[in-house]
């Protein structure tokens, strides 16, 4: 456990061959090994599953289980071991779909399935229920559970304290690149594990207050209607609700119902294929998975900032860029959203996923919008750094922004939002004031006699 940054992805990737250690050791079963690359790590029996997915975009879910599993490329047969695989450790995917078409909770679950295809008897998960619904969560805790069962080991690296305390033996907390703390997991409160990983014992999180009242409609869908935009899941249909400037507006959904749909129609990446749909411009979109459509990463973060502003950036000089500015302003989103970098030279790739997040957001709020749409904006993040997304959006609405966003994670919908929409089966419920977290959640999951 650990904050992000903390050097949890960087121990992982050293232990599986991905990052070679300036200093120290390595042992496997007791024996000091020279871990040279994934390849050696798979001939000691250690698996990964990344927490910034992997796969290779242009193969199927199949072909990517057997690339790396090292299973016959047959079709046919390599098929029924992929469904096969996924009905064993309850996350079933479509084998024959492409890799580059999953939604993010999908290609979570892709990552999941090729490290347990690899027969790994150590097996090293970084983040792996950042984005699956709660179900699919606790399948996959069950596994992990049952693999240990068996007489192997599991490295689970996660920001939630109820998992860490309820699978884990033992617990480790490192803070800026140091171990704090290990012991074991039963000795310590999820608030003492808390303190250790931010190294401030009296730190709580602080709400923004709310604006005293919604302005006028910035979003307005009519009967707004959106085709499926992947393999899976439903279309958006008939879809009606508004969206005001000063109101943080809640999307719940169990994965595939229709709302990634929705958010990326307003955020203008989806056309509508009937119906009405007005969006007050600009519009600032922050996507669920940062690393293939908020970042490039081997751009400097400057460089991903002078794109994603575009023409509209301070620093356009006609056809010139005055990159000196572009850097200052760099530095200063930086400091302003606490990301940790060495400065605005520093690749994008280089960041943890919460310091690439802040800076997606930091983005997103730099262009001045009048709406702004978020999926999942807190996926893998720690409880610090979601504390301050959830600050940052509420600012934004304090400010007249009207924000829709989306959370797996339904307590967080509940917590952050004004109001409250679910999208079931591609249709959308706007949920009375006060409802409650039982009330949203049956919703979500229920047909519910006379609802609209």
């Amino acid at each position: 456990m650990g904050e992000n940054g903390a050097g949890k992805s960087t121990l992982m990737g050293i232990a599986f061959g991905l990052i070679r250690p300036d200093a120290g050791q390595v042992l496997v079963r007791g024996t000091p090994q020279q871990i040279r690359g994934p390849l050696d790590a798979r001939h000691l029996g250690i698996g990964m599953v990344h927490q910034h997915f992997t796969s290779v975009p242009a193969l199927t879910a199949g072909e990517n289980i057997g690339l790396t599993a090292g299973w016959s490329v047959s079709p046919g047969a390599l098929y029924r071991r992929v469904r096969d695989l996924g009905e064993q450790t309850g996350l079933p995917i479509d084998p024959a779909a492409r890799a580059e078409d999953l939604p993010a909770v999908l290609k979570q679950r892709l990552e999941v399935l090729k490290a347990l295809a690899t027969d790994a008897r150590i097996l090293l998960l970084d983040e792996p229920s950042s984005v699956l619904s709660p179900a699919e969560a606790e399948s996959l805790l069950t596994r992990i559970q049952g693999f240990r069962s068996r007489g192997m080991s599991a490295v689970l690296i996660t920001h939630k304290l109820d998992e860490a305390t309820r699978v884990a033996d033992r617990v480790t907390v490192l803070r800026r690149g140091e171990v704090v703390h290990t012991g074991l997991a039963s000795a310590e409160p999820p608030a003492r594990l808390a303190a250790l990983m931010i190294g401030d014992p009296g730190w709580a999180p602080q709400r923004a207050s709310r604006s005293a009242s919604a302005g006028e409609i910035q979003v307005r869908a009519q009967g707004l209607a959106v085709e499926r935009s992947g393999p899976s899941g439903a279309p958006l249909r008939e879809a009606t609700f508004t969206a005001r400037s000063g109101e943080v507006v809640g999307i719940a959904a169990v994965e595939g119902n229709g709302q990634r749909e929705l958010l990326r129609a307003v955020a203008g990446l989806l056309r509508p294929s009937r119906g009405e749909l007005d969006v007050s411009a600009p519009v600032s979109f922050v996507p669920e998975d940062r690393t293939s459509e908020a970042l490039i990463g081997e751009f400097t973060l400057a460089e991903n900032l002078a794109m994603s502003q575009g023409q509209n950036g301070a620093w356009v000089r006609g056809p010139w860029l005055d990159w000196g500015a572009v850097e200052r302003r760099t530095q200063e989103l930086l400091d302003e959203f606490s990301v940790r970098a060495p400065g605005p030279k520093t690749p994008a790739i280089a960041l943890s996923g919460g310091n690439q997040q802040r800076m997606v957001l930091a983005a997103a709020l730099e262009r001045q919008p009048t709406v702004l749409v978020a999926e999942n904006p807190t996926r893998g993040l720690d409880i610090k750094a979601t504390a301050e997304i959830h600050a940052r959006l509420r600012e934004a609405a304090n400010r007249g922004v009207a924000v829709l966003f989306h959370s797996s994670d339904l307590d967080e919908v509940v917590e952050l939002a004004d109001r409250v929409l679910v999208v079931r089966e591609g249709r959308v419920i706007e949920l009375p004031d006060g409802a409650t977290r039982q009330e949203i959640g049956a919703r979500m999951l229920v047909e519910v006699p006379g609802a609209s």
